[in-house]
């Protein structure tokens, strides 16, 4: 069972070996609630799984450190065990999804671990560390679905209650729900008054699935960038704890996800991955009910993988409608792009592409189209430049 004499004593161990991450104010996101973010981006290994796993190595026997360790994990608890086990001069043999961020498979294997990747998510990964637990003898330090795991990652719970007085709200992201489960479970011990949210990726809720159905549901495919808290089912300890703890599961999608990476680097100059922004996401969707409320939301990891973070970028200036492109039918003749461009100017936007297409066969003979790509303050004055070329007897045929 888990209980807040572990928690304690996880907080005593840790002490000495992670980071008490801070807790930052954001006045700039919103007047209608007072948000603090939990960085745990800024925690040893960039997430706060190496708390689980550290505590759940300091309580193994000798004869079980001997044996060695096995993970599962797409990257974050994967680093976490590596540190853990390089620090207690334990061997650790690690299985990583090969859809995993190329960045976490490296800092693995700097870390000294035997590093084996499996094709497919994270489930699958889960089952090969099985099958080689049962040849080689090791100890399992399972991601999420453990009381030790649950208990180091519940002494954030515990930090966040000494930093931040008359706290109304915690919103956390989920995958498997070892975070969710030991914050959950500290707010509703100590501060039973302060609701806790969970957030998932749309394209894994399973979290989110087994609370409408009232027990575990195991998903049959995955689809989110947030590869974090890309879990096909819930665990068994987690979701008991959760369901009894927890106030409400939401999701997003993988667009507002990438809004919120895009928010967390320009107003608080904070690298958040998909997993990590999931919380600020639902906060930013107003998915949640917090006007007025004093809120935490915990930033669970930053070790997002520079070759996809341009994308996702761009993906949260579409999104918020920074980034834009028309396509504009317009006669084949001079003058015409002058115009349009003078209306986009008026109005404050820029212009940062043109192309002229010439059309097909089966458009008119003596028009074209501009495909104009430009940047705006927002989906507001995005909406304004559109109406404003059409109110000057241009058609858009397309927009995105």
């Amino acid at each position: 069972m888990l209980t807040l004499d572990r928690i304690y004593q996880a907080a005593h161990v840790l002490k000495a070996f992670v980071r008490r991450t801070d807790v930052i104010p954001c006045e700039n996101m919103s007047s209608a609630y007072e948000l603090y973010l939990k960085a745990e981006n800024l925690q040893m290994t960039g997430s706060f799984k190496v708390r689980g796993a550290y505590f759940k190595m300091a309580m193994l026997s000798d004869a079980d450190r001997a044996k060695g360790v096995i993970a599962c994990s797409a990257g974050n608890h994967a680093q976490g065990v590596a540190l853990s086990a390089q620090r207690m001069g334990i061997n650790a043999t690690i299985f990583i999804p090969s859809v995993a961020p190329l960045s976490k498979i490296e800092a693995t294997k700097r870390m000294g671990a035997d590093v084996r990747l499996v094709d497919g998510v994270y489930d699958d990964a889960y089952e090969e560390a099985v099958k080689f637990r049962k040849d080689s003898g090791g100890v399992l330090i399972h991601p999420f679905d453990d009381i030790d795991v649950i208990a180091g990652q519940a002494t954030i719970g515990l930090e966040i209650l000494e930093q931040i007085l008359n706290l109304d709200a915690v919103v956390v992201p989920v995958g498997g729900g070892g975070l969710l489960a030991g914050i959950s479970f500290v707010m509703r011990k100590l501060n039973p008054a302060c609701k806790v949210y969970g957030v998932q990726a749309a394209g894994a809720g399973s979290m989110y699935r087994s609370f409408e159905n009232k027990a575990r549901t195991n998903l049959s495919q995955l689809s989110t960038f947030a590869d974090g808290i890309a879990v096909k089912s819930p665990g068994a300890v987690t979701f008991g704890v959760c369901e009894e703890c927890v106030d409400q599961i939401v999701t997003v999608t993988d667009d507002e996800i990438a809004t919120a990476i895009l928010t967390l680097m320009e107003q608080q100059k904070l690298v958040s991955e998909g997993a990590g922004a999931a919380a600020v996401a639902a906060i930013l969707f107003d998915k949640l009910p917090l006007k007025g409320k004093r809120v935490c939301a915990i930033i669970s990891g930053g070790n997002i993988d520079v070759n996809i973070l341009s994308r996702v970028i761009a993906r949260g200036l579409l999104t918020t409608g920074r980034l834009s492109e028309l396509m504009i039918e317009v006669l084949d003749k001079p003058g015409q792009f002058k115009e349009i461009s003078a209306i986009i100017a008026e109005l404050g936007a820029n212009v940062t592409k043109v192309i002229h297409d010439p059309g097909g066969a089966n458009t008119n003979i003596a028009g074209c189209f501009l495909h104009i790509s430009m940047e705006t303050r927002n989906r507001e004055h995005f909406l304004a430049v559109k109406h404003a070329i059409q109110d000057a007897g241009y058609r858009i045929v397309d927009e995105h």
